[in-house]
Parts: C-alpha cells; sequence; structure tokens
C-alpha cells in the first residue's frame, strides 16, 4: 500500500467541509458536527473520514460485541491519520424478528446506501455478524463503491449441553426431535435453548453467520483471520483496532469494492463455501452482493464452482466441532491453503490489506477439524443446481446427507441416487405445526415433505422453514429425517439435506402452486431433475383453476418489500435497485 502520509489526493468529504467555492454551505456543514466538540480545525484538515456503520445495538445481540469494541475501531481509524464517525444502521436479529429477520437485508441494505451516499463519507467499517447484516452491509458497499472493509464480531464461545457440545441452532432442531418424543420436557427444551449461548456473539456453529463472515473474509473484504476469532477472545479487541487503521489507508489507496469483488473472488467464496459446509443461505447473498457489483453469479455456478470439492472442516452442522475450534485450528486461512493445494484457489484476488488473497494461506494446525483436501470427511460436498416440472431453479446442499438418509433413499442398487416419495404439502409452517402428526396424512417413512408460500413473495421475506421434521410416530420409530422441499430457506445451523429456493415460487404461480397431496414426486439427483408425476392435461386443468392465495401485507415495509422482490435463484434483490452503480461517485445537490 502507498505512505498515507504522502498523498495529497483531495477526498470526498472535502467537498462538504472544505470548498471555498461556496462557504456558505461550508459553514453549514461544519458548524453542526461542532455540537459535540468535532472541531472545523479537524475536518478542514484534508484527513480522511471514515464512518463505522455500527449494527451492534441491545436489538442484535449477535452484533452487540460491537458495542464493546467500537472504540477500538475509533483508535485505529485515528492513529492512521482518518477521522472516525460512528453512525446507526438498521437492526436485524435473525431470532428475534417477525416474519424473518429476511425483511430486513434489503431494508437494512436500502438505507445504508443512502447514508454513505449522502454524507461525507470517504470510507466506512463495516461492523457485522448475525446473518443478514454482512451481506446487507457488503451490497451496499457494493453499490456505493466507496473503500470499505468489514469488521465482523465473531462467533460466541463453545457451548455445552451436559456433556457434549451445544452448537447455535443445531442443538434446537435436535431439542425440537427429543421434545417430540417425549424425550424430553418443555424446561429441558428451554434449557437445551439456553446452551447455546454461552457468550457475546454470533452462532458458534457453521450457520449462516460464521459462512457469510468467513466468506467477507474470503471475498478480500476482511483482514487474514477476522471471521473466526470468537467475540470474547482479546483477538477481536486487536483485530478491532487494525481494521480501522486498514480502512484509512484503504482510503489513501483508493482500494475500492470494485476492485476487490471480481468475478474471482466470487469463484473462491462459492469453492469455500463447499469446503467449510456452509449455510445454503450463502447462495441468496452472493449472488445478491454480485448483482449489486455488476456482476452475474446464478445458481449453476454454485454446482459448477463448488459441488466436486470436498468437505474439510468439521464443524456442525456437518461435522462435530464448533468456532472456538475453527479457530485455534486456523480459520479461513488454513481453509483457502487446502484450497490452494487443490489447485483451486483463484489466488492473484486482491484484498483489503492491498495483497492478493494467496499470500493469506496457512495450513492448519488441527487435522481434526479442518481435514486434509487428500483425505477429505466427504467427496463432491457442494451444492447441487436442480430443476424439473415443478421449478426452474433450486439447491440441495450434499454435504449434510448422512448415511442413513442416504441409505434409505439413494442407494437403490437399480437406480442409485434416484427415488420417488409421495407428497405431503403444507401451507406454511402454521398449516405444518397444525398438521404434521394428523393421522389422515399417513405420512410414512417414504412420503416427501412439501412447503409452500414460504418465499420472498409469500411470506414475505423467505422464511427458514424448509426444514420440516418428520411427525411424531416416524421420529419414535428412529426416523429422524425425510426428503423436504420448498419455495423457503432453512438456518444454515440445520442439518437437513432439504431441496430450497425454489424458483418461480408459489406465490406468483410457480408450478410448486399445482402440487397436491399424494402426487407422486421423483428426485433424480445424477440428472439434478425433480418432477411431478402428472399428466400435462392434468397440470393444466390445475392451472385453469388456480388462484392466487390472498397475500397478508402488515406493513407498508412488506408492501414496498412484495412489489419489488426478486426470486432467491438471483439473491431476493430489488431489481431495480441493482441498476445503480458506484453511486458514491455521484456527489448530491447541496441541501440548502
Amino acid at each position: 500500500m502507498a505512505d498515507n502520509k504522502s498523498s495529497s489526493k483531495k477526498f470526498r468529504s472535502q467537498l462538504w467541509f472544505d470548498n471555498a467555492d461556496d462557504i456558505g454551505m461550508t459553514s453549514m456543514y461544519l458548524e453542526r458536527y461542532f455540537n459535540f466538540g468535532l472541531t472545523p480545525e479537524e475536518l478542514k484538515s484534508g484527513r480522511p473520514i471514515v464512518g463505522i456503520a455500527q449494527s451492534g445495538s441491545e436489538l442484535s445481540p449477535c452484533n452487540y460485541i460491537h458495542t464493546q469494541i467500537v472504540d477500538r475501531i475509533r483508535d485505529g481509524i485515528r492513529d492512521a491519520g482518518g477521522i472516525p464517525l460512528v453512525f446507526p444502521v438498521h437492526p436485524i436479529q435473525e431470532t428475534g424478528r417477525r416474519p424473518t429477520a429476511a425483511l430486513d437485508r434489503n431494508l437494512a441494505y436500502l438505507g445504508l446506501v443512502e447514508i454513505l451516499h449522502g454524507y461525507p463519507f470517504d470510507g466506512v467499517v463495516l461492523t457485522t455478524g448475525c446473518d443478514k447484516t454482512t451481506p446487507a452491509a457488503i451490497m451496499a458497499a457494493a453499490t456505493v463503491d466507496i473503500p470499505a472493509i468489514v469488521l465482523s464480531g465473531g462467533p460466541m464461545l463453545d457451548a455445552y449441553w451436559r456433556d457434549r457440545l451445544s452448537g447455535s441452532g443445531t442443538t434446537h432442531w435436535e431439542a425440537r426431535k427429543l421434545h417430540a418424543t417425549g424425550e424430553i420436557g418443555d424446561e429441558d427444551y428451554i434449557g437445551m435453548a439456553l446452551s447455546q449461548v454461552p457468550s457475546t456473539g454470533h452462532c458458534n456453529s457453521m450457520g449462516t453467520a460464521l459462512t457469510m463472515n468467513s466468506l467477507a473474509e474470503t471475498l478480500g473484504l476482511s483482514l487474514k483471520g477476522c471471521a473466526s476469532i470468537p467475540a470474547p477472545y482479546t483477538e477481536r479487541a486487536a483485530m478491532a483496532y487494525r481494521t480501522g487503521k486498514t480502512s484509512v489507508q484503504m482510503v489513501f489507496d483508493d482500494l475500492k469494492p470494485s476492485n476487490i469483488l471480481t468475478r474471482a473472488a466470487f469463484e473462491n467464496a462459492i469453492a469455500v463455501n463447499t469446503l467449510l459446509g456452509g449455510s445454503t443461505n450463502a447462495q441468496v447473498h452472493i449472488n445478491a452482493i454480485a448483482r449489486h457489483m455488476g456482476l452475474d453469479i446464478t445458481v449453476n455456478d454454485w454446482e459448477t464452482y463448488g459441488y466436486d470439492l470436498p468437505l474439510l472442516v468439521n464443524l456442525q452442522p456437518a461435522g462435530e466441532f464448533l468456532g472456538e475450534a475453527f479457530h485455534r485450528a486456523g480459520g479461513v486461512p488454513a481453509v483457502l491453503w487446502e484450497l490452494q493445494q487443490l489447485g483451486k484457489l483463484n489466488s492473484d484476488a486482491l484484498t483489503c490489506d492491498g495483497n492478493n488473497i494467496g499470500s493469506r494461506t496457512t495450513e492448519t494446525r488441527d487435522r481434526r477439524v479442518i481435514y486434509s483436501a487428500d483425505a477429505p470427511m466427504k467427496e463432491q460436498a457442494g451444492f447441487l443446481s436442480m430443476r424439473g416440472n415443478l421449478f426452474d431453479a433450486a439447491i440441495l446442499k450434499t454435504s449434510v446427507i448422512d448415511a442413513d438418509f442416504s441409505r434409505r433413499f439413494l442407494e437403490h442398487p437399480d437406480h442409485p441416487g434416484k427415488f420417488e416419495g409421495r407428497a405431503i404439502v403444507f401451507e406454511g409452517s402454521a398449516d405444518y405445526h397444525a398438521r404434521i402428526n394428523d393421522p389422515d396424512l399417513n405420512i410414512d417413512e417414504s412420503c416427501i415433505l412439501v412447503i409452500r408460500q414460504t418465499g420472498p413473495v409469500g411470506w414475505p421475506g423467505s422464511a427458514e422453514v424448509v426444514n420440516m421434521q418428520p411427525p411424531d410416530h416416524l421420529l419414535k420409530q428412529g426416523i429422524s429425517s425425510l426428503p423436504t422441499m420448498g419455495d423457503g430457506r432453512q438456518s444454515g445451523t440445520s442439518g437437513s439435506p432439504s431441496i430450497l429456493h425454489i424458483t418461480p415460487e408459489s406465490a406468483i404461480g410457480g408450478p410448486l402452486a399445482l402440487l397436491q397431496n399424494n402426487d407422486i414426486i421423483c428426485v433424480d439427483i445424477p440428472n439434478r431433475r425433480v418432477d411431478l408425476k402428472v399428466s400435462d392435461a392434468e397440470m393444466a386443468d390445475r392451472r385453469t383453476n388456480w388462484r392466487p392465495e390472498d397475500l397478508d401485507t402488515q406493513t407498508p415495509w412488506q408492501q414496498i418489500y412484495r412489489d419489488n422482490v426478486g426470486p432467491l435463484s438471483t439473491g431476493a434483490c430489488f431489481e431495480m435497485a441493482v441498476d445503480f452503480e458506484s453511486v458514491g461517485t455521484k456527489i448530491p445537490k447541496h441541501n440548502h
């Protein structure tokens, strides 16, 4: 990187604070910041102004750590010659927000774009943590395209339920099954849930939070080793300081998202997601970030660049360990090392410190946690891109297909990887919870559970509900999973091998809307197809008689969201928003 002390470039913020051609507006912009002691001498000094997008709050507990370490970011910015300005971003909390936190990703994105465009920022530190805070922030940085760096908050410490590891989310799905079979009561159910939360931080399993922050590091937007540092570790505050310092250098070097978020970087992210056993939600968020960067990453790309790679990271839900072990084993740099050994790392991709991603690799310190590419946990562990007469696009996460599921559905000697099942259809999660144990449905161990009206338009926002567990009578027989599919999403902490993100969704008339109970569905994994065994004439008749469900729109934002959102396959972006690029170069009009 260049020496910032030798730079004489004029920064964007000086058009607010040091404009000799319009002393009246300059004085107006200067005066109100003086009310908390930020002096004209500082603002007129020509030093870059770096925003700190504060995502932490009591409403966002997974990001709360940022309220405790924000001063270290400030210190880093000041010591590097910048001026920090902290501002809040719209809160996103996965487990607290109803009907889904997915509604908030695009809202936080829009708000952050307006802040970065309309205020005097030369660069920004994006504080992230919980699932959708990371893509929302990066999407906005991509649209504005001013120097931006990601500081994740880090996972919680490893947790335990009785004598075994208790992974965030993963333990909740286990508790739900134990409660259904009567093995635990209400008090232990709540106890298991609370056991997952030993400290500040986001999910300690390889759910969407740890996945997306690992992919932010893979993309080159975080410093080396940032993603895996547990929130309470002293290393996290030290990383905050170094991130603040780097943000200023990025401004001096004019190192922007458009320099970092290249096609090569996104291909690296897809590949690393496979090695991690990462969340299916990564497909939605990575595709969205790419679109806002002006790049086209498709569902098919996830299979092309990810499927034939191995699962190496032994973290729940696909494995055994949790976030602290991942960090001690080397975190993302160790995963990148393995990808490099496979010859699949685009090593020249640029990162936020001015070095390429190939310089960030380090061999693991613990082969129990990060396996060798020569002896992986599983071969061919990436997402499959599925299609058929029920939908145009969907994904299937193969890394969580366990031996029992494979034996029951995928290992028939006459048609390996292919099975048929009777569809049991639910209209959203309330319907599922109300009827899953209805004996009249006659659910057996060969059925396929289908949930619809759960996509971006139908829910709205797309719900994490596709990982449906079998009815209680099957659980008591030891049948812990059935094939599931739907037009919504599922938690990254879930180990369900579901067919997800079905596009087009049922609410807008996708073929899934025409599916009926007891229809036969054929799943053909080798040929990447899911087909409904119903005649064309019958489907045409159903189409004629189909009427859309009445959508319960409860707030103005829900209506705006439904009117503008695209499908999960392309990132669930606001379609009109992807046309806006590099808006930070477009200086807005004066306000008086």
